[in-house]
């Protein structure tokens, strides 16, 4: 299925170029980056003090069960693009012995991926595909300091230069096509991205942290209720497996518990709508982005604004 969507903001109904980005819906991965999660990588020190320990102590049974239970995606950054991709979930680290201005993205261990080299690839990839738009959400930050936050905000300015969209009003695909911009960019740190126009607000992510399915989807058709954010915002459709599911699963994965109960999150996706209505959503996004009709699903939503 890989390249058919490489294009679809471009070849999307006319009718649909002046609508609000928050008011499409658009595909995003989940953890975008654990595709390249390294085995030989030291634990997040953001996690527990007993993971830490056990990892010390039994490293032949905590390392793999680490790496299976911490990658969310099979494709990489040029295949998630190409699959239709365009919301990046970046978790962005700093590793406590890494190299001074080497930073990561992280699930639990770190990734052999560099940041500056995976925002390298997107701005090479956008250059290719002059007319579609990235959402890149910057998130995490484990180990940065304010002068690494510094230099990131300088990277991502070098790196995407007149193709960043500002922050201020949201816009439609015509208007960002007129203006030349390509990439927004959020934050998920306020003093850095008050001192950056380039650097939008933290997006809201709803996120269920659920183990089931049926549980995933009683909380996101919640969080309809309350009415979606007048903004760029995302429905993860992602399920989340706690301590105790992973005892009862030891030779299981994330990958194990994901696709067998994809078909009936994809099975909930085709029947949300776009727009602006409370109900509506926009940003979807999930794991293992390439495995099913995700990403297909998630465009075709868009169709249902032409009948309004």
């Amino acid at each position: 299925m890989g390249a058919t969507n490489a294009q679809w903001m471009s070849e999307l109904p006319p009718k649909l170029w002046d609508i609000p980005l928050h008011h499409l819906s658009i595909p995003g991965s989940h953890d975008t980056m654990t595709y390249c999660l390294n085995k030989k990588s030291p634990i997040s020190q953001d996690k527990s003090k007993l993971l830490q320990v056990l990892n010390k102590v039994i490293p032949c049974i905590t390392r793999p069960m680490i790496f299976k239970w911490s990658t969310t995606q099979a494709l990489n950054i040029n295949e998630q693009l190409d699959a239709g991709i365009r919301y990046f979930d970046l978790r962005i680290a700093h590793m406590i012995d890494g190299s001074e201005k080497n930073l990561h993205f992280v699930h639990l261990v770190y990734t052999t991926a560099l940041v500056e080299d995976t925002l390298t690839d997107i701005s090479e990839w956008l250059q290719n595909h002059p007319k579609e738009v990235v959402i890149l959400a910057c998130r995490n930050f484990e180990g940065m300091t304010d002068e690494l936050h510094q230099y990131l905000a300088t990277c991502i300015k070098n790196i995407f230069g007149k193709t960043l969209c500002p922050r201020g009003e949201l816009l439609t695909l015509k208007q960002l096509w007129t203006h030349g911009y390509r990439v927004i960019v959020s934050y998920e740190d306020e003093t850095t991205v008050q001192r950056h126009k380039e650097l939008w607000p933290g997006i809201p992510y709803w996120w269920g942290n659920k183990v089931k399915t049926d549980d995933l989807i009683c909380y996101l058709e919640s969080m309809k209720e309350f009415g979606r954010p007048d903004e760029l915002f995302v429905a993860g459709i992602n399920l989340t497996e706690n301590f105790q599911y992973i005892l009862g699963h030891l030779s299981g994965s994330l990958k194990k518990m994901t696709l067998p109960n994809l078909p009936y999150l994809n099975e909930w996706v085709r029947k949300q709508c776009p727009g602006p209505g409370t109900k509506c959503t926009n940003i979807i996004a999930g794991d293992f982005v390439g495995s099913d009709s995700f990403v297909s699903d998630v465009i075709a939503l868009n169709q249902k604004l032409l009948t309004d």
